[in-house]
């Protein structure tokens, strides 16, 4: 495995703090959720300080953990508030620390890369197979099993690529190495007809179709003011 040193002293630090029984910051997320174990202390801490990015940071796993929940409740799903939130907040780790091995999708990394990080955390480790689960099947053009905690990820993940949201996350990909709009443009048209038939839950159906429709008519209008995509 290979994790970044500023991580490793970060998981360290966090780890110290929580066993104290107190956070480096608070007792809740920015968006509010309740960090009431030591090791979501610790998890939460590594997310902030070492996860950053609009697209893939810890802003995202924010969204993606309350979005889940409101899935769980709308679908009457019983989903492990444990599994759910190491899931959620490690999932995207391979952006930041990726596997030696580039051929693995970032699903199965972050499914290999989280145990180390979940135990060093004190987190129930009973519980890491279903983690694991729910890493390796947050993709939309994944199968996400049939556990509620993987199901949830996954359809929030999928509605995060739609909407204003979506469009923000992918547009924030373009930079020095992407000097235009048009990869990320055309990466948010596919997601128009690829994501809504891959969610699995009713409420993300429900969900996607405003959010469907906010983003075309971005697109579109992105399209117009930029003479058809020609200057783009």
């Amino acid at each position: 495995m290979r994790f970044y040193t500023t991580a490793m002293m970060t998981l360290a630090i966090a780890a110290a703090l929580a066993a104290q029984g107190r956070s480096a910051e608070t007792a809740v997320t920015a968006t509010g959720i309740a960090l009431d174990a030591p090791w979501k202390v610790t998890v939460y801490q590594l997310a902030r300080t070492t996860f950053k990015h609009p697209a893939w940071g810890w802003q995202h796993s924010e969204r993606n953990y309350r979005i889940a929940l409101q899935l769980a409740q709308g679908d009457g799903l019983k989903v492990d508030d444990d599994v759910l939130f190491a899931a959620v907040f490690l999932h995207d780790m391979a952006a930041f620390q990726p596997c030696a091995d580039t051929k693995v999708e970032h699903g199965d990394c972050a499914a290999i890369e989280s145990e180390a990080i979940l135990r060093s955390a004190g987190f129930p480790m009973q519980k890491y197979p279903a983690v694991a689960a729910a890493e390796r099947g947050h993709m939309y053009y994944r199968d996400p099993g049939t556990r509620p905690e993987a199901i949830v990820l996954h359809d929030a993940d999928s509605l995060d690529f739609l909407g204003a949201i979506g469009a923000a996350r992918m547009l924030s990909l373009t930079g020095s190495t992407r000097p235009d709009f048009a990869p990320a443009v055309k990466s948010l048209r596919s997601f128009l007809n690829d994501i809504p038939p891959k969610l699995v839950t009713r409420t993300a159906r429900s969900m996607a179709a405003a959010r469907v429709a906010e983003l075309r008519q971005f697109l579109d209008a992105l399209d117009r003011e930029t003479f058809n995509g020609k200057a783009m």
